[in-house]
């Protein structure tokens, strides 16, 4: 390969320890590894701020991947474009030489890019007698290939972060709406309750909370919030339970008084007739799940999976290699590994997020690992993905009938689906 030659820069610019690091990165044998250009620059967009370069720098890379003549980026061709100033700046927008210069550096710092200066700091290219290239200076674009592992890796946590960060905040927003509105029905009820002092707990929760909050922040507070509105939700059922005991209790009484039949033994023999048990009043779990499940029918990020993480790991295996090196301890690991591996699975982000929005982003994963284990099995992992997450939407789906089944397949015998729930 040609450009496997280290050549320092042209000029002022010195030549550094990490400059030459970078040059015998890409100078290491790797397979034939070919990426469609485009994509690849798409992949660098969603990664930009964890590497750390600017849109405009995104720009100039867009100019300098135009001048490439395939679509394709080879690992056995020449990767070195040569445009000249003028050129270059009327397909970066425009931008001024100057501007070019710091933001053609900051490509190079990023480890995107690599010059290949001439002996007089001119770009240009010898060719044969046939027209072939034979020796090219400019910038070289290497190091997009013998990193494009590395850069789809971090695009896929970055994205899994987005979207973990998007369900975590809808989560919140139901909680804080919860709690004040249970807080208030308390006070207009009249039920005894230090009210007060969990409203301000509550307000002092939300007014500590940063503004620009990071994944951690958002799970700290989504288990404090989760925590105060257990409490509140205990409180009112307990208010419920005493005041339906007060009333049967009342109730008997009266009826003791008013008639000498035995109405309870004729309850009884209708209970062992009809084998159905009287009705109970409605208590706020019963409205917790009729509430999730018109979230989960109107397309809202619904709740975790009721699935320990151990579980899931134990039925798809695989996925751990995706994770972050290379193991998976919390579910956001997960859900970045499942992001790395729909993207292997060529399952487009549209669709990634798509099912992030019907299933929530720990579910989607866990379908991502169940289609990997499967292996063949599954001829278009994105077309599965998408009509899971159709039935999703409908309530016609669950993960842990899947997993239980790669369980079952796994052990040669039948299992307990309370061995996949988390104690």
């Amino acid at each position: 390969m040609q450009d496997s030659t280290v050549t320092t820069p042209f000029g002022r610019r010195p030549m550094t320890l990490a400059l030459l690091a970078k040059h015998k990165q890409v100078d290491q044998p790797v397979p034939e590894t070919k990426r469609n250009k485009w994509k690849l620059f798409r992949t660098i967009c969603e990664a930009r701020q964890a590497l750390d370069v600017s849109d405009r720098s995104l720009t100039v890379l867009d100019a300098l991947l135009s001048f490439y003549p395939s679509e394709e980026l080879c690992s056995s061709n020449s990767l070195i474009v040569f445009p000249s100033n003028a050129q270059l700046s009327i397909r970066a927008r425009g931008m001024t030489a100057a501007t070019l210069r710091r933001h053609l550096a900051a490509l190079v710092e990023a480890g995107l890019i690599l010059r290949r200066d001439s002996p007089n700091g001119k770009r240009f290219a010898r060719r044969s007698s046939a027209g072939e290239i034979n020796q090219a200076f400019g910038f070289s674009l290497a190091p997009l290939v013998s990193r494009a592992k590395e850069l789809e890796d971090i695009a896929g946590r970055v994205i899994a972060d987005r979207e973990l960060i998007r369900a975590r905040r809808e989560q919140i927003s139901l909680y804080r709406r919860e709690i004040t509105k249970l807080i208030q029905a308390a006070l207009e009820e009249r039920v005894e309750g230090e009210w007060n002092t969990l409203h301000n707990l509550f307000r002092s929760l939300l007014s500590s909370f940063p503004r620009r909050p990071s994944i951690d922040d958002l799970e700290e507070l989504l288990s404090r919030l989760t925590k105060l509105r257990s409490k509140i939700i205990k409180l009112l059922e307990d208010h419920y339970k005493s005041q339906n005991m007060s009333s049967n209790e009342s109730q008997n009484e009266r009826h003791i008084e008013d008639s000498k039949t035995n109405c309870g033994f004729e309850s009884e023999g209708n209970y062992e007739t009809s084998g159905r048990a009287p009705s109970s009043p409605r208590n706020e779990a019963d409205d917790r799940g009729e509430y999730q499940k018109k979230s989960h029918q109107g397309g809202q990020s619904i709740a975790p999976p009721s699935l320990s993480l151990d579980a899931v790991l134990r039925a798809c295996p695989e996925i751990k290699h995706y994770g972050p090196g290379g193991s998976i301890k919390s579910w956001r690991d997960l859900v970045a590994a499942g992001s790395i591996l729909g993207s292997m699975l060529q399952i487009n982000q549209l669709g990634f997020k798509a099912a992030c929005r019907s299933m929530g982003p720990e579910n989607t994963a866990i379908v991502i690992a169940y289609i990997y284990e499967r292996g063949g099995d599954v001829k278009s992992a994105g077309a599965y993905l998408k009509d899971l997450s159709r039935r999703a939407c409908a309530g016609q789906f669950s993960v842990a009938p899947m997993l239980l089944s790669l369980l079952r397949a796994r052990s040669g015998a039948e299992s307990s689906p309370r061995s996949i729930m988390p104690n």
